[in-house]
């Protein structure tokens, strides 16, 4: 194990967390009430720019549904879906390496994924499994079962599979082709099409990153694994457009407007806008994204995770609050450590070679 390996994968797991955990309180405020909202909170909570944890401020959205998650309220990173899913993305990296197929990763929800935690694509792929699949597998799907129907459902273009791709692209470093591949056999299990693109594009810019001359340099890799004509790609380009202007992500929601908070095209465009216009400052850069509004917790995680694997290193604000502590709602598992993860998720590097 080398340092340089072992502090890059401890920052995108920090980064990860961290983001994670900024986009957490203001997320159902952000998808419920609309953009206008989550800023109106952060101005009346004095917290615009966004350069820190999210105030508690009384008898708001924020305060009925997430107060443990605001600046001050927690010692540990609460549990959340993005961060479920590079936990179990880790798990089955160790149990299958290079070869890890979609009916592997069938097996791996029905064992860990308990209902309450998934959503959307998630949910209603989750419940296919379990209406349709019978005790065991056979070697490429369930017994009589086509794993193809678990993506045949309305939200299979939304965000869900783009939060389970980061960890593809930590353990491929500057093998992006590889990573994408291993999110699309991940992602195929509940998506298709633009929801499978966006899980490509984030593996790949996370496996391009360590080899790559900037970030910009890194989400070119992410564009090159995706059909050029796709709405994905196209809102790539924008973000990297907006962030070579110096501009907002006004545009963005602009040109979104009419698709839902969670869906994968608009929100892949502030994840590449957010990480580009902070490419020099963490800080700047899952404030910004997160303040851009829609998947906040998501949005912040991946772009965290994203400049954690820059290998500059997070600074000390954002990770001394969770005291390297996540919480994970799992089967069979709680609380984990940071340490822990980044040790198994560097011997999972060293083994697939």
């Amino acid at each position: 194990m080398t340092d340089a390996l072992y502090d890059r994968i401890r920052s995108a797991w920090q980064g990860r967390v961290s983001g994670c955990q900024l986009g957490k309180p203001v997320e159902l405020l952000s998808m419920r009430e609309g953009r206008g909202a989550l800023s109106d909170y952060l101005e009346q909570a004095g917290a615009l720019p966004l350069r820190d944890y999210v105030p508690l401020v009384p008898d708001t959205t924020v305060a009925r549904h997430f107060p443990q998650c605001c600046r001050g309220q927690f010692d540990r990173a609460e549990a959340d879906d993005d961060l479920n899913y590079s936990v179990l993305a880790l798990v089955m990296l160790e149990d299958h390496g290079v070869d890890l197929s979609t009916a592997d990763v069938a097996r791996a929800w029905l064992r860990h994924l308990p209902g309450g935690i998934v959503f959307t694509a998630e949910r209603r792929a989750l419940v296919t499994l379990l209406e349709k699949s019978s005790y065991g597998f056979t070697a490429g799907s369930p017994a009589g079962f086509d794993l193809a129907e678990c993506a045949d459902n309305e939200f299979n273009d939304w965000i869900g599979a783009q939060i389970r791709a980061d960890v593809y692209g930590w353990v491929n470093p500057g093998r992006p082709e590889r990573a994408a591949e291993l999110a699309r056999r991940d992602a195929e299990l509940s998506h298709r099409a633009e929801g499978v693109y966006g899980a490509m594009a984030v593996a790949a810019i996370g496996a391009a990153i360590p080899a790559a001359g900037d970030l910009f340099d890194a989400v070119e890799a992410g564009l090159g694994v995706l059909p050029d004509a796709s709405d994905c790609a196209e809102a790539m380009r924008l973000g990297m457009a907006l962030a070579r202007a110096g501009d907002g992500p006004d545009e963005i929601h602009h040109r979104y407007c009419e698709l839902s908070p969670v869906h994968t095209v608009n929100n892949l465009a502030l994840v590449v806008w957010g990480l580009l216009n902070g490419a020099d400052d963490f800080t700047t850069a899952i404030g910004d994204t997160v303040a851009a509004g829609w998947d906040t917790d998501c949005n912040g995680a991946t772009v965290g995770a994203l400049w954690g694997l820059t290998g500059r290193g997070i600074p000390p604000q954002w990770t001394e609050p969770w005291n390297g502590r996540i919480e994970v709602n799992l089967a069979g598992m709680g609380e984990l450590h940071l340490d822990d993860l980044v040790e198994r998720t560097v011997a999972v590097i060293e083994r697939m070679g």
